[in-house]
């Protein structure tokens, strides 16, 4: 161990060859309003000049059309989801929740903002930090916490727990690090195949992009020109390792080789409004794939398991979310553009904790799962085989 000490300060710290570059802008709060805020028709603001950042391509428009119906629903659905992600960090403390959690507390503007820009005819597919999904494509905050409670009401009857869950709209929710990247490649293919105008968000990580299905992917989509929007959630770190550790290129937007790609301010919903829409129109005019990274960040650890402050500083977490909070950026364009006051805001943050309160109680009323729901679920209606073993040669099913 003491050589291999010896070895590593021995390797030269990368050194930029572009120190005067700029870097992604990555306040909440640095959109401007370019005339009087209306309470009845769309108004134009901008945001800052390094919001977007591109690669092989032009990047999206600072120019953006906005509403106030839109401006307080991304602020009621952002509450809502910060509310529902902290009731499920109390109830994993409480041992009601058990098994692998991971929570999105901090990088709300990315599934807001998202969704803000996409339909339901749209496919989104990601990994497992994806409970704000479940609520904004279709489900309810009790089927979600139904889920990780393990009971009947959940979305997934209780039998997927908290990286399995999925809407009709909502295409999951999977477990294994970058595996969901091919399968939205595949979305993308059928769309494609069945002649719609249809985008698809294949989302990951950047803990998992350096996964070899993920350049398998890109490879696939290019070559054959797929509707597919590939989207790295950068939150700065994979589980405990900074991105700076684990990865040569930290660019995620380039590293689509011939596959153009931008990289977005992920902590201004604004921004990531605009750089999906953009994206979607890109996909779905027949100009092949993109790369899209929302650079954000989590201020929880990876997983309840871990206690995020091992491997960054305690200062680091409070900077980022004393600065560069997304709901309160939200909430200072809300109230300086005069589109409600704070009493407005207080009150949607009183319903949301109240609509949280209500779904856990509900949920923790709903049963488990009876045993025999064990082989139910396991293939589509009308695809069972005849039976299915169990754990031993006597345990058998009929279907």
């Amino acid at each position: 161990m003491a050589s291999l000490a010896r070895f590593r300060t021995a390797v030269p710290r990368r050194v930029s060859l572009q120190p005067f570059a700029r870097t992604i802008q990555t306040a909440a709060d640095s959109t401007q309003l370019q005339q009087d805020a209306s309470h009845s028709e769309p108004f134009s603001v901008k945001l800052h000049e390094d919001s977007f950042r591109g690669y092989r391509t032009d990047t999206p428009s600072l120019d953006v059309d906005v509403t106030k119906e839109d401006m307080l629903k991304w602020y009621r659905q952002m509450n809502l989801i910060r509310r529902m992600e902290q009731a499920a960090d109390a109830l994993y403390k409480q041992k009601l929740i058990r098994g692998f959690c991971h929570l999105a507390i901090g990088q709300e503007a990315v599934s807001v903002g998202m969704e803000s820009a996409t339909t339901f005819d749209d496919n989104i597919i990601s990994s497992y930090r994806t409970h704000p999904f479940v609520v904004l494509r279709g489900g309810t905050v009790k089927g979600l916490i139904g889920e990780l409670l393990g009971r009947v009401c959940g979305v997934s009857k209780g039998k997927g727990g908290s990286m399995h869950v999925f809407t009709e709209a909502f295409q999951g929710g999977h477990g294994i690090v970058g595996a969901q990247v091919p399968l939205g490649a595949g979305l993308a293919f059928s769309e494609q195949y069945l002649g719609r105008k249809n985008a698809t968000f294949a989302m990951y990580g950047d803990g998992a992009s350096n996964q070899g299905q993920v350049f398998e992917s890109f490879n696939m989509a290019k070559l054959w020109n797929l509707p597919c929007v590939f989207v790295c959630e950068n939150n700065k770190y994979g589980m405990g390792t900074s991105a700076e550790r684990s990865s040569m290129n930290t660019e995620y937007y380039k590293r689509g080789d011939l596959i153009p790609g931008i990289q977005v301010n992920g902590m201004d919903i604004i921004a990531v409004h605009q750089a999906t829409k953009w994206a979607k129109e890109w996909v779905t005019s027949d100009k092949g794939p993109l790369l899209v990274e929302f650079v954000t960040y989590r201020y929880g650890g990876h997983s309840m398991s871990d206690p995020g402050t091992t491997y960054r500083t305690r200062e680091e977490i409070q900077k980022i979310r004393s600065t560069q909070d997304p709901i309160r950026g939200l909430q200072r364009y809300i109230t300086e553009w005069g589109l409600a006051t704070e009493d407005d805001l207080k009150a949607i943050d009183k319903e949301a904790k109240a609509e949280v309160e209500a779904a856990v109680e509900e949920a923790k009323a709903s049963p488990f799962p009876d045993e025999k729901e064990l082989w139910t679920d396991i293939y589509a209606a009308g695809y069972e085989p005849p039976f299915m073993r169990g754990r031993e040669r006597e345990e058998v099913h009929h279907f």
